[in-house]
């Protein structure tokens, strides 16, 4: 676990805001949203996200056979309010062994998703949307097209838009990407009401920490 506030595009210690400059800054990215540290996933920390976050947590619901969520990030800090969000949740693969998703709801520009995707740009770039979608979903009750993006090898990175912000769902290995075909519905866990109580959680997963 990383203890200190980060850069979400590149995960560097940020410079705090001072009194020449309200903005936390990167050493490589200037001013970013500060993503916050990373804890073990629990209610009590959907409940905090949740009341500050001006995105929705997308988690898939209901969660595949076998899988835990194993992380919530965030980004933002109480200035500007959690401007991108990211739940991780670990599980069977369906093509076998183990499998780990992230899906990250944030407004553009912020990077997180593209951090996590593996892509050097803080959003998909040029290109994202020409051609038919590679899949489609279900979010919050509304189709969502996906198209796949080109990230770091060894993951599937897809993204698409929701509720005017981006939606990334980006799965390891890349096999486990097989899920989106799989009938996967997402909605927002700030949403549930009183199903939250019944969101099985996880040891918190390395996918949300690691640099790379």
């Amino acid at each position: 676990m990383r203890g200190e506030t980060t850069c979400p595009r590149c995960g560097r210690e940020l410079r705090p805001p001072n009194v020449w400059s309200s903005d936390w800054d990167c050493p490589v990215h200037g001013p970013v949203l500060p993503l916050q540290p990373i804890t073990k996933p629990s209610i009590d920390l959907v409940d905090y996200v949740g009341r500050r976050a001006l995105v929705p947590l997308w988690v898939p619901w209901p969660l595949p056979p076998g899988w835990l969520v194993t992380g919530i990030a965030h980004a933002g800090d109480e200035r500007t309010g959690i401007r991108a969000a990211a739940v991780a949740c670990s599980g069977p693969n369906p093509l076998g062994g183990a499998g780990e998703m992230v899906l990250i709801a944030e407004e553009p520009g912020v990077g997180l998703g593209a951090r996590y995707g593996g892509l050097d740009s803080p959003d998909p770039g040029v290109g994202f949307g020409l051609g038919p979608p590679s899949a489609k979903i279900e979010v919050a009750g509304h189709p969502a097209p996906l198209w796949v993006v080109d990230g770091k090898p060894g993951r599937a990175v897809f993204v698409g838009e929701a509720r005017g912000l981006w939606l990334w769902a980006v799965f390891w290995p890349d096999t486990a990407g097989h899920l989106v075909a799989e009938n996967l519905i997402l909605a927002d866990m700030r949403e549930l009401g009183a199903e939250t109580e019944m969101v099985p959680f996880g040891a918190l997963s390395p996918r949300l920490t690691e640099l790379e």
